[in-house]
């Protein structure tokens, strides 16, 4: 009797994680790539956790060098993305300035609390992850936390094959700042007779996108890399501008009063544009009363209106040039005009507060 010999089995190929789409050997270098950047933003205030689950960050501190220890602190916090900009990084194959745009959305709204930034956190989730690209994204997180003086302590970058395609990504941020309880900014304490001093924005920062993108890219077809006559420059560098980012120059005018109150009211003007963000400042027995004309806006916002957008729909939509808005006493407007000048921006004197119903008028 003649016995077969048992058939060997096939070995079963073994899929691996890069077969599913997900490259770790990727995320370990761009974790090398943005090792540096994070670094440069970090403080005294900042303890080492190279390689820890979490960024660590001293609120109090004592060295005598550098000491500045809080009495009554409130924490703030504050979440945001930066929407459909970011496909037009991605058409343009320009990243660098988005992660600014990051930045600026979180520590623009937090500091209407008065509040100072004290660190940044990015998620960064994209289709296929590539180092360079990440690395050119968190170089602007980078810049932002830079210029807004906190520290950008840590991040996740996430690859999901599954979610996006592969040169898609998307952007979330997170920013925690601390405010002395006694000096926080709230609603009740702007007042009728109170100044509005606007600081300029230098585009659309990083709202209304999904209207500008479908109306000049789509409907009319621009071209994004010839300067164009309406602009001065190219309709690429002009929708990539990133969001101005404006706490120094305000925190050093609100440092410059610490013993008497003399700006009441602070707003950030993102989505909902002026009417939608100015009446979030003051109480519901007020209104405010904004000047048409009494600041310069920025051609982009001409070029959307001459192609179709109505102007109601363009001040609901878009900061229409004022990326910040300043409530004043009257007997420090000038003074406070002047700090914010030395410090680098353009503030105009837009409007006033008075007795009303909660609402905002551009007369």
């Amino acid at each position: 009797m003649r016995v077969k010999p048992a058939k060997r089995k096939a070995r079963k190929h073994r899929l691996t994680y890069r077969e599913a789409g997900v490259n770790l050997e990727a995320s370990d270098q761009a974790v090398d790539l943005i090792g540096p950047l994070v670094r440069r933003t970090c403080g005294p205030r900042v303890l080492p956790s190279h390689g820890a689950f979490a960024g660590l960050f001293r609120l109090d501190y004592d060295e005598r060098l550098f000491q500045r220890n809080y009495r009554d602190p409130v924490l703030v916090a504050c979440t945001d993305g930066v929407g459909s900009k970011v496909l037009l990084a991605i058409r343009t194959r320009r990243y660098d300035t988005v992660g600014i745009d990051l930045v600026a959305m979180s520590v623009n709204d937090l500091l209407c609390c008065g509040a100072e930034p004290l660190f940044f956190l990015d998620y960064i989730a994209v289709g296929r992850l590539k180092p360079d690209v990440v690395a050119q994204i968190v170089s602007g997180v980078a810049a932002g936390c830079e210029q807004a003086g906190c520290a950008l302590l840590g991040g996740e970058t996430a690859e999901l094959p599954d979610l996006y395609r592969k040169r898609h990504f998307d952007l979330a941020g997170f920013a925690v700042g601390v405010v002395e309880r006694p000096r926080m900014i709230s609603r009740d304490k702007v007042r009728p007779g109170d100044y509005l001093v606007g600081l300029l924005s230098n585009g659309l920062h990083s709202n209304g996108y999904a209207l500008a993108r479908k109306l000049l890219l789509h409907d009319v077809k621009l071209p994004l890399f010839e300067p164009l006559r309406a602009l001065g420059e190219p309709l690429a560098d002009a929708l990539l501008r990133p969001t101005r980012i404006y706490a120094r120059p305000v925190l050093n005018v609100l440092r410059h009063y610490r013993q008497r109150l003399m700006v009441t009211g602070l707003a950030h003007i993102t989505g909902g544009g002026l009417p939608g963000n100015v009446p979030r400042m003051f109480p519901d027995d007020c209104d405010a009363v904004l000047r048409r004309g009494s600041w310069p806006i920025p051609p982009i916002f001409g070029l959307l209106e001459r192609h179709g957008v109505a102007e109601e729909e363009m001040y609901r939509v878009f900061n229409m040039g004022i990326g910040y808005v300043l409530a004043v006493r009257p007997m420090s407007v000038s003074a406070v005009v002047r700090r914010l000048e030395r410090a680098g921006e353009q503030a105009f004197v837009i409007g006033r507060i008075r007795r009303g119903r909660g609402r905002l008028e551009i007369a």
